[in-house]
Formats: structure tokens, sequence, C-alpha cells
């Protein structure tokens, strides 16, 4: 933005500063003149000794004369002290600012690993900085992240594509071969390219939180999920187990059964070959609802759950399974809560499995708590 320009906070401290100094000498010179004309007699006598002829002493106006000249020159000293030490210290307050507004221009020349790291004890300056430097880390991760998924979602975009111009140029190069075959292949590759996007598109939603809030009950969506995925469960030998009581949330119905279903698929997928269990639970906590999903399966150690909320990450046993969807399963449910204002926590079993937790605001009298 184009501004007219103008004075620098410095001169305009140092003014001030000046300005104020000048105001309070010139306010004490005031009752100094105001004391000399009521105190001091228009003509006053004065002895030599004991005994001796009294003399005319000065008078009041002749001390209001030495008295204006001096006066005057202390206001000039003043002013000149004012000016000098106003600037000096108004360089030393206005410091702090001068480095933060440095780190501003290299993060807006797109230089974000810049820091701060403003010394000294904790005032407003020191607050501002450490609240800028917090900013920047933020953006800094958040760009980082998105560069990672940009660079992922081109790579998951790309592969079927590949394999579309694969299978094409096979039937090209051989015109007697399997057309229901090619078309089988064809169907399922691109069924995967479009479950991909639509999760991308879910996962954008979800970010942008754009969607009107409303009570919905964990509880009912658990069972709605639960119920969509029971055959599938079935199919792979999963025993699904729900229990909790209502546990009213403020949000989306539609992206919180999405969060629910995608916790509920991912414990289906990633458990025991036979007799595995899945427990879903929902409990209302006052001022937040809890909603817990474990699973039975292999160990996962706490550096590769650390990771699974990340968009595209996979654990090697995901990428031979079937059923391993697009790798954007947990990597939306942490946008989904997040959008909700919760939190969401992966901890590993003790026995095998994950325990997945998502706390969120609950809802009380059309607000949330």
């Amino acid at each position: 933005m184009d501004r007219a320009p103008g004075l620098s906070v410095r001169l305009k401290l140092t003014l001030s500063y000046a300005g104020f100094l000048m105001l309070a000498g010139a306010l004490l010179l005031a009752a100094v003149a105001v004391f000399l004309v009521r105190y001091v007699p228009l003509h006053e006598f004065v002895f030599a000794h004991p005994g001796a002829t009294p003399e005319r002493g000065p008078s009041r106006r002749a001390l209001l004369a030495d008295f204006i000249p001096t006066a005057a020159v202390a206001l000039a000293l003043l002013l000149v002290f004012g000016l000098t030490g106003g600037w000096i210290l108004a360089g030393r307050m206005l410091a702090p600012l001068t480095r933060i507004t440095e780190a501003t221009r290299l993060a807006a020349n797109g230089t974000l690993s810049h820091r701060i790291r403003l010394p000294g004890h904790s005032d407003e300056f020191r607050e501002l900085a450490d609240a800028f430097d917090a900013m920047l880390a933020r953006l800094e991760a958040h760009i980082a992240e998105q560069q990672r998924f940009a660079a992922n979602a081109s790579h998951e975009l790309r592969t079927p594509l590949a394999i579309t111009q694969a299978l094409l140029e096979v039937a090209r190069d051989d015109p007697h071969s399997d057309t229901a075959e090619l078309v089988e292949r064809l169907r399922v590759v691109n069924t995967r390219a479009i479950d991909l996007t639509e999760a991308l598109l879910l996962l954008s939603r979800a970010d942008q939180k754009a969607f009107a809030p409303e009570r919905v009950d964990l509880s009912l969506v658990a069972e709605e999920a639960t119920e969509t995925l029971l055959a599938f469960a079935e199919e792979r030998g999963v025993t699904i187990k729900t229990s909790g009581d209502v546990s009213p949330a403020l949000g989306s119905h539609a992206l919180l059964l999405q969060l629910t279903t995608n916790l509920v698929h991912n414990a289906i997928v990633h458990n025991l070959p036979h007799e595995g269990t899945v427990w879903v639970k929902s409990t209302d906590h006052s001022k937040a609802v809890v909603l817990t999903v474990e699973n039975t399966g292999e160990q996962v150690t706490p550096q590769l759950v650390a990771t699974l909320v990340e968009p595209f990450r996979r654990g090697t046993e995901r990428i031979r399974s079937d059923h391993a969807g697009v790798g954007l399963g947990l990597a939306i449910v942490k946008s989904i809560t997040q959008a909700h204002g919760g939190t969401l926590t992966l901890t590993p079993r003790a026995g095998g499995g994950l325990c997945v937790t998502v706390r969120l605001p609950a809802y009380v009298m059309g607000k949330s708590k």
C-alpha cells in the first residue's frame, strides 16, 4: 500500500519527550515566578548591621528582571537536553521493533526460517517477537506439510494414469488381447483414481471448515458407521463391539460420519488375519465428548504411530492390502477433528493394534461448551 511520507516514530517520540520536558520545566519556572511575585515585597529594607540605618534592598521588579533571562536559558538547555536525550532513548526503545520489522520483511520475501529471538526479560516487544517467531514456525511447518502433500498427491494421481496408459498401449500392440480383462482392469484403476480425487476434495472441505454446525450424537454416528461396515468386517473375520451413552457434539453430521467410518474401516483393515476385534466407544465428559476406536493387530512402534496422520503415509502392511485405500484416511480424520476444534490422539496398544481417541467440544443448549 502506497502511503504519503511522514515523520518517523523515533522523531515523534523524540519530540514528545522534549515537549513534555519543556512543559515540565516551564511549569516549574512559572511556579518560581509566582512565588517571587506573591511572597517577595515590592520594596524590601535591609539592615547592614544592628543599629544601622535601613537601606533599600532588591525589589520584586529587579528579581523578576534577573529571573526571566535565566529562565529562558534554562528552557533552551532543557530543549537541547530533551531533543538529544529523547532521540537516544527513542532509538533504544525502538531497537527491538527494528529487528521485528527486518524479520517481517524477510518473511514477506519467503524466508520463513529466520527467527527474531529477542533477548532480555519479558515485555511487550519481547512478547510480540515471541509470538511472531511462533507464527513463523507454524507457517514454515504448514508450508512444508503442504509441499509434501502436493508432491505425494501428484505421485498418487500419476500412478493410476500411468497404469491406464500402459494398459492401453498393451491393448493397442495386441489387438487380440482379452477385451473384458482390459475393461475390468481399467475399471479398477479408474475407481481408485475417483476415490483418491473424492478424498482430496473431502480433505480440502474439512481444512476450510465449509460446513454448518449442528447437534450430532456421536453414539448414533458410531452405530451408523459400524452398521455400514459390518458386512466388510464379517468378510475379514473381524468382530465390532460398540458401546457408549448419548454424546452430543457440535459439528457436521456428514464429516463426523466420515471421520468415524474412516476410523472403523482403518481398524478393520489393519487387524489380525482371523478373529480380530474392533471396539468403538463414545463417552460424554460434560465439557467434551470422546470417540474411541481400538483394534487388535500387529505391534506398531510409537515412531510409526506418530507419522500415520500424514497424508499418503502407509505402513508396509498397508501397501500389500487390497483394501488399503488411498492413504488419506487418518489425514482426513485429523483435518475433520481440527475443523471441529477437537484433538486427535493415536497410541499403540500393549497387545498389538492401535487406539485412536477423538475429543470434541460438547453441545449444550444450542452451543458448544
